[in-house]
């Protein structure tokens, strides 16, 4: 019962604290030039991800180093909240799917900071994605992509997707591989999962454990060694991440 108030709670400030700044921004905005709009919509987004970080009690650990150039970075997948976690310690652009577009408040904040939205199942949608991450890179800003395509539970990752990878050495672009994960593992989302069923489950806790690290980066001609090499930094990381986490589990019992 505590924890369904303290998600709830959480959830009402997260909707209030969202839905002031969009209308606020969305005011300004009409006075402002494009140009004015695209920059302080980034600055939107930095504060509302750190002010949110705190709202939800989320406690991130961080391994390796940020990286201090721009590139295609690609992590596994575990939940709507993984860009929202890389984009607090990087200004990056990530690849979403073109239904968050549609959700109330956060598909608004995604459009205006430049999420770039991809109909999966759509050629020439994937076609458009792959250009507008060329000409993202090409402008010295990086971009995330989850090529796993998919979140899920697993201990290690899913197949990667090839596309990223070939795209990546088309512009002569650095991969910057990221690992990602929760430490209660329900906090994934997946299956069926809406969003505040679950928003009210993960964020129920006290706090939100996420583990991640920043691998540093990766240069080839060949797309076949960028998405083996980057997959298998991930898998080892995410089976280091859990070991750690049981570990202090089986200590606590004892």
């Amino acid at each position: 019962m505590l924890s369904y108030l303290l998600g709830l709670t959480r959830l009402i400030l997260f909707i209030l604290f969202i839905s002031f700044f969009s209308i606020l921004f969305y005011f300004l905005s009409l006075f402002w030039s494009e140009k004015t709009s695209k920059r302080n919509a980034l600055f939107l987004r930095d504060f509302i991800i750190k002010t949110t970080n705190f709202i939800l009690g989320i406690r991130t650990t961080v391994y390796g180093k940020l990286p201090t150039i721009q590139g295609l970075i690609v992590a596994n997948h575990r939940s709507y909240f993984d860009p929202i976690v890389i984009v607090g310690h990087i200004h990056a652009y990530p690849v979403g799917k073109k239904e968050v577009e549609s959700w109330p408040l956060i598909g608004y904040i995604c459009k205006i900071s430049g999420v770039i939205f991809v109909e999966r199942e759509c050629q020439d949608s994937r076609q458009k994605t792959c250009e507008n991450i060329k000409e993202v890179i090409n402008n010295g800003n990086s971009v995330i992509n989850f090529p796993e395509g998919t979140t899920h539970v697993l201990p290690t990752t899913v197949d990667f997707n090839y596309g990223s990878f070939k795209t990546a050495t088309q512009i002569k672009a650095a991969i910057l591989a990221v690992a990602i994960d929760y430490k209660v593992k329900s906090d994934a989302f997946v299956n069926d999962d809406t969003f505040i069923p679950h928003f009210l489950k993960c964020f129920g806790k006290l706090t939100t454990e996420i583990k991640i690290t920043y691998f540093p980066p990766l240069y080839s001609e060949d797309p076949e060694y960028l998405l083996k090499t980057s997959k298998e930094m991930i898998d080892k990381e995410l089976i280091r991440y859990r070991e750690d986490w049981d570990n202090l589990t089986k200590e606590g019992r004892s």
